[in-house]
């Protein structure tokens, strides 16, 4: 479904959202018993309530959000200044608020724990912008990431999103007011990438997801037969040697480089939820019982490399050092399970 006009998100999405969470948590209760009767019949643990409890939240966080949103516009005159300093913190403060309740649910619920393993922020570059290249697979990694940039990490980050994540209307007015940028599928973007990754400052960080969209095998296949079809048959021949990452599009890496020469660079790799790419993934999975890894690769501006073709080489090796590193923790991930039950025994 194509996404609305902005006019129609901010005048008729965002108060319906709100009026459709007041009306769905004052009967909240009443879901909930019907919740708990029917868990019994329905298998995993308590999984009708889990997944009820979860939508109450996220649709009680997002009205909330909205009318502190509508508020701070108001305090800024009407938007007039909402891009000024004193306002983007502001909104830089209710994001962190947003995700820290959003992931703390998240984490309750769904029993996830999340092990950060490498060198983070604080050590990588203290005081030094940053800009971070992070794999894309299932839903939750952009906010995980975003997640600890903001209240582990104290970084502003400026993001390169998918534009159907505007359908969340306070995501939508939230990183439309601060330095953001949505874009549509199949949309380069370079020269906004660029524009965005411009004039970081100490505490900023850029992020953006080389892959372009979430891993699948036939998004795989697909990136695979593209870069033929580009005549870049040798970079194809690297990317089909992957099976866990899709093949990066380096149009975006190379414009944020170019932007911010005096950036540190940061890789991240994750693994742990790869699978919960849909609803029905996240319905059969409950409680999810995982622990999400994060791995996180430290790169000084001064080693990166000053040529184009070179970069591109850059970018894909470090794509099959993520990729080796995945398939090395899927593995063990396999062993333990199937040493468990004999463990057990």
């Amino acid at each position: 479904m194509p996404l609305p006009p902005r006019w129609v998100r901010r005048l008729v999405l965002a108060p319906a959202m709100v009026v459709i969470a007041v009306t769905l948590l004052a009967s909240l209760p009443l879901w909930l018993l019907l919740a708990a009767v029917l868990s019994p019949l329905v298998p995993g643990r308590m999984r009708a309530l889990r997944v009820i409890w979860l939508g109450a939240v996220y649709l009680a966080l997002e009205a909330v959000a909205l009318v502190a949103l509508f508020v701070l516009w108001l305090a800024s005159g009407v938007g007039w200044r909402v891009r000024g300093p004193a306002f983007q913190r502001a909104h830089y403060v209710l994001t962190a608020w947003y995700l820290r309740a959003l992931f703390w649910n998240a984490r309750w619920v769904l029993r996830l724990r999340i092990i950060v393993e490498g060198t983070d922020p604080d050590t990588v570059g203290p005081g030094r912008p940053l800009l971070v290249f992070c794999r894309h697979a299932g839903p939750g990694d952009s906010f995980i990431l975003a997640h600890a940039l903001v209240n582990t990490y104290a970084r502003e980050p400026r993001i390169v999103l998918k534009d159907t994540l505007q359908w969340s209307p306070a995501i939508d007015v939230m990183l439309n007011r601060l330095p953001s940028r949505f874009l549509t599928a199949g949309e380069g973007g370079s020269e906004q990438v660029g524009e965005l990754a411009r004039h970081l400052d100490h505490n900023d960080a850029f992020v953006i997801f080389p892959e372009g969209g979430n891993f699948t095998p036939r998004r795989r296949t697909r990136a695979i037969q593209r870069l033929h079809g580009l005549g870049m048959h040798r970079l194809a021949k690297r990317a089909a040697t992957m099976r866990h990452v899709l093949a990066p599009r380096p149009g975006g890496v190379l414009a944020a480089l170019d932007a911010a020469p005096e950036a540190d660079v940061v890789w991240v790799a994750h693994t742990g939820l790869d699978r919960m790419l849909t609803i029905g993934d996240v319905w059969r999975e409950l409680p999810m019982d995982k622990a999400i890894r994060m791995r996180w690769f430290a790169v000084p501006a001064g080693e990166v490399p000053a040529g184009r073709e070179e970069r591109v080489e850059w970018l894909y090796d470090w794509w099959h050092r993520i990729d080796a590193w995945i398939d090395e923790h899927r593995r063990d991930r396999v062993h333990r399970a199937e040493r468990g039950p004999r463990g057990r025994g």
